[in-house]
């Protein structure tokens, strides 16, 4: 991706984190949601936007059905979404919106759980081990 591409990237994100955050106001979109990445067509037409979400009531696990309902009302807000970042952006045109669960990052985030999780059940049997 060439530097304007990813300086126009890097403006959306910045500026849909905010709109997310403080325009969406669907009981649907319960969760925390962050924009791990955005990619810009060379042709300016679309913005594929790589989200993901925390859900209060998760505790760690993966909710598939929660991210999907989510990711719905997401795509649904997109040209809501496209007309306020055309008003905060200095550009002829803006991009359409696609909003894509980020598996990559979730996956991490998951793994990174489980192995939390054993290394406190390893400490606690080694704690045991010693009394």
């Amino acid at each position: 991706m060439n530097q304007r591409l990813q300086r126009l990237a890097d403006q959306i994100q910045r500026s849909l984190a905010i709109l997310i955050r403080d325009e969406i106001n669907d009981p649907r979109l319960t969760g925390f949601v962050t924009i791990s990445a955005v990619k810009v067509s060379p042709d300016l037409g679309y913005a594929d936007i790589y989200v993901t979400i925390l859900e209060p009531s998760q505790d760690g696990g993966m909710n598939i059905e929660a991210h999907r309902e989510s990711l719905k009302v997401l795509n649904n807000a997109a040209g809501f979404l496209r007309t306020e970042l055309s008003r905060t952006m200095k550009t002829r045109t803006t991009p359409r919106l696609r909003f894509h669960y980020d598996e990559v990052t979730a996956q991490g985030n998951h793994m990174m759980n489980l192995v939390n999780q054993a290394m406190q059940k390893t400490q606690a049997t080694a704690d045991d081990g010693d009394n």
